[in-house]
């Protein structure tokens, strides 16, 4: 079940905001039937390896664990959240949700291209990816930098 989620033979990987902004060879509506099919399998993980008792479905699973950045990231793109992305240039072309791994820690930033006055939807763009994922058993707590740039840190529950 794992192997479909970021299964690359098929051409399937979650979205972490630094990839091109569309995958070659596939449709919006095929991109969306492949990201709601990994989740489909992360909900039959949680299903078949959390304790029955409970709420087994909103606690992240081993494998989320063990592969933070690629569970977040399947959380966000399948709730409809927008990744940013990078052009063949190397700049941000798109203004959308980054996941990565700084200082040992994940982090979702909202980033976007120069000139995209990303900085005022950082606030609401970062409330949503926290939304999305707490209700899938994952601590975001929010961070204010330097120049005001906010990101939050996650960590399963």
């Amino acid at each position: 079940m794992a192997d479909g989620m970021t299964d690359e033979a098929a051409g399937f990987r979650a979205a972490t905001g630094d990839e091109g902004p569309s995958v070659a060879g596939r449709s919006p509506g095929e991109r969306a039937d492949a990201v709601g099919q990994a989740m489909d399998g992360l909900r039959q993980i949680r299903k078949v390896v959390n304790p029955p008792a409970g709420r087994p479905l909103s606690v992240p699973a081993d494998w989320e664990h063990l592969q933070p950045v690629r569970a977040i990231v399947l959380a966000l793109e399948a709730a409809g959240v927008p990744p940013s992305a990078v052009g063949a240039d190397g700049r941000r072309s798109a203004t959308g949700y980054r996941v990565r791994v700084c200082e040992g820690a994940v982090r979702v930033e909202w980033v976007g291209p120069p000139g995209s006055r990303v900085r005022y939807q950082q606030q609401e763009g970062l409330r949503r990816c926290a939304d999305v994922l707490r209700g899938l058993g994952w601590q975001a707590l929010e961070y204010r930098g330097a120049r005001g740039l906010r990101w939050l840190e996650v960590e399963p529950s």
